[in-house]
């Protein structure tokens, strides 16, 4: 196994992972805190669509976490670069909140070039997936979709996220979806091109096994697994190998900076559960 102490970049996942809805993880300030002040890069990287990087910062600032807009990483930063750098028209079917991300897109909803989805949760109608359909099908729209996150641990347990309605549109359709959200390729790309980072310096920590640890190890990063959010032990029983599995966050700081203690992770095997 590639040594972790050779991590310089850390990248988080959020909910789940630095906090849950029952609140923050303990200690989860504490390592962000910790890992900037040894002069490591530290980025946040979200599938969360409900919300700009402006109020993503905002509410990390206000948990307590050292962290400005551009260290955050978004669906909605991907595919307002990625439409903005087209000139392109779109429909957004996003929530509210995530509009600012979107800044000088042109909006149409009647012959756009683009369809965009994310996660609109209870505000989904059938009426707007069936004009998604139909934008796409008759008028030639492309659609991109923030993300393939399946479900996500709401306060009332696991629920829905923009995935299965990015499928259902494809199958529809016949037509696959620009992903530009977390386990995509087109999105990791996007993000290791602004962060300008080695990648075998850069790992990736969160909660989902297969969209933070499975997506980030298929673009040469490591992929670190936390045991908080919608982590479940027959996780690890999928056939992904995270480099490494921790009870939560706050034994981060042990894992990269083992090489102060003399202690070679290589030894232990393909994972290292602490």
């Amino acid at each position: 196994m590639p040594q972790l102490h050779a991590i310089d970049t850390v990248l988080f996942d959020l909910d789940g992972t630095l906090y849950t809805p029952a609140g923050l993880i303990p200690g989860a300030v504490e390592v962000v805190q910790t890992l900037k002040a040894q002069g490591l890069v530290v980025r946040f990287v979200t599938n969360t669509t409900s919300r700009s990087r402006s109020a993503l910062a905002e509410r990390l600032r206000a948990l307590g976490f050292p962290v400005e807009a551009p260290e955050i990483y978004s669906p909605t930063w991907a595919a307002g670069a990625y439409l903005r750098a087209r000139g392109a028209r779109a429909c957004l079917l996003v929530p509210p909140g995530a509009l600012e991300d979107f800044a000088d897109v042109p909006i149409d909803d009647e012959h756009p070039d683009y369809v965009v989805i994310g996660d609109l949760g209870e505000a989904w109608t059938f009426e707007k997936l069936n004009r998604a359909f139909r934008l796409i099908l008759e008028q030639g729209a492309q659609l991109i979709g923030l993300g393939r996150t399946k479900y996500w641990q709401g306060p009332d347990g696991l629920r829905l996220d923009v995935g299965p309605f990015v499928a259902a549109l494809e199958e529809a359709t016949g037509r696959p979806a620009l992903i530009l959200g977390k386990p995509a390729p087109a999105f990791w790309e996007t993000l290791l091109r602004d962060l300008s980072r080695p990648t075998e310096r850069v790992v990736m920590v969160g909660d989902d096994i297969e969209v933070d640890v499975a997506g980030a190890q298929r673009i040469g990063l490591r992929g670190v697994l936390v045991r908080t959010g919608k982590f479940r032990p027959a996780d690890l029983e999928r056939g992904i190998q995270p480099d490494a599995v921790l009870a939560s966050v706050a034994e981060l700081p042990a894992l990269i900076f083992a090489r102060d203690a003399g202690t070679d992770l290589g030894n232990s095997g393909p994972a290292v559960y602490l």
